[in-house]
């Protein structure tokens, strides 16, 4: 277990992300998305991330409805403010961002410090849960005025206040993110898709960053949203299918895994965990089966003859941390 900066909020190295069971692209039943929660309890998992985003609050409801029954001191939940969910009946689905699920409400965009307590309380609510320990800024893009002028002072003073452990933000860039780093006082940042086996980029300015402030940095979509995972023509980069060349560069990296006796999903898992500023490595498993793969895999060492062949080949910057460990 890991502590986000000096929050004293536990997390495993391995966490749970729920966008999966909110049905991000597909419908899975309570059974399936209960039975993924199971697996990554089993596994060792302790830290779950979810969001009133991911499903339009279907991915907290049922992520409460697993954890409630658990010793509340033993796991970690993490959620996100900026979208609040408001009834409409305008009905159809919510395909368009992303989730298989009827349109029973829209998201509003609200950073203001009303909007940040609003949507916490609505969270605690679907969760059925008394506290959660951990808060980010979700997708504060295109908001970053009132993110940081009203969003970021609201999670400040709840922190303060001792309603929530952890603050931090979380996003798909790492210019903002380092942003947050340097100019508030946030426990972590959570960055989704930029340093992965693919993309270098938070290497450059966030983790430097955050390992020079203390600010501990939680690692989503490490498989780049399933291209890492299964590269093979039609898989998807970024939520879009892959570019030809990031397909070839994925395959190329699967063949110099597969050659050093480990797996591309192994490696895509340990390479992001290896940096000293990073906590936890975020997986967005939707099936048992898929999280069980994903425990797996992280476990198991991978050769530090791949990591040579893959600077040799100028698939790694020479300054990226890689695993030392090898196979037992």
């Amino acid at each position: 277990m890991s502590t986000l900066g000096s929050s004293g909020v536990e997390v495993s190295e391995l966490s749970f992300g729920a966008a999966g069971i909110g049905n991000l692209f597909t419908a899975l039943d309570d059974e399936q998305a209960y039975a993924a929660v199971d697996a990554a309890w089993a596994g060792g998992i302790r830290y779950f991330d979810t969001a009133p985003h991911y499903g339009i609050g279907l991915s907290e409801r049922r992520l409460g409805a697993v954890l409630r029954d658990r010793p509340r001191a033993e796991y970690t939940v993490s959620t996100k403010v900026g979208r609040l969910l408001e009834p409409t009946d305008a009905g159809g689905d919510d395909l368009a961002d992303g989730f298989a699920v009827p349109a029973t409400h829209r998201r509003v965009w609200d950073f203001s410090a009303d909007g940040v307590r609003r949507s916490l309380d609505a969270s605690l609510e679907r969760l059925g849960l008394d506290r959660v320990d951990a808060v980010y800024l979700h997708d504060p893009d295109d908001h970053a005025e009132q993110a940081f002028r009203e969003g970021y002072p609201a999670l400040e003073k709840l922190r303060s206040e001792g309603v929530i452990g952890a603050i931090g933000a979380g996003m798909n860039q790492t210019e903002m993110l380092t942003r947050f780093v340097r100019e508030t006082d946030v426990d972590v940042v959570l960055c989704a898709g930029r340093y992965t086996l693919l993309d270098h980029r938070a290497l450059t300015d966030l983790l430097p960053a955050a390992h020079e402030r203390g600010t501990s940095v939680v690692i989503g979509g490490a498989f780049n949203s399933g291209l890492l995972a299964d590269p093979r023509p039609g898989a998807t980069y970024n939520y879009a299918t892959a570019p030809a060349e990031l397909l070839d560069r994925a395959l190329r990296l699967k063949d110099i895994a597969e050659r050093h006796g480990t797996s591309l999903r192994a490696a895509a898992l340990a390479f992001p965990a290896a940096h000293p500023a990073v906590v936890s490595v975020l997986v967005g498993a939707r099936s048992a089966h898929e999280v069980r793969d994903c425990v797996e895999r992280f476990a198991a060492p991978v050769p530090a003859a791949f990591w040579r062949e893959l600077r040799d080949a100028h698939l790694l910057p020479e300054d990226a941390p890689v695993p030392v460990q090898e196979p037992s």
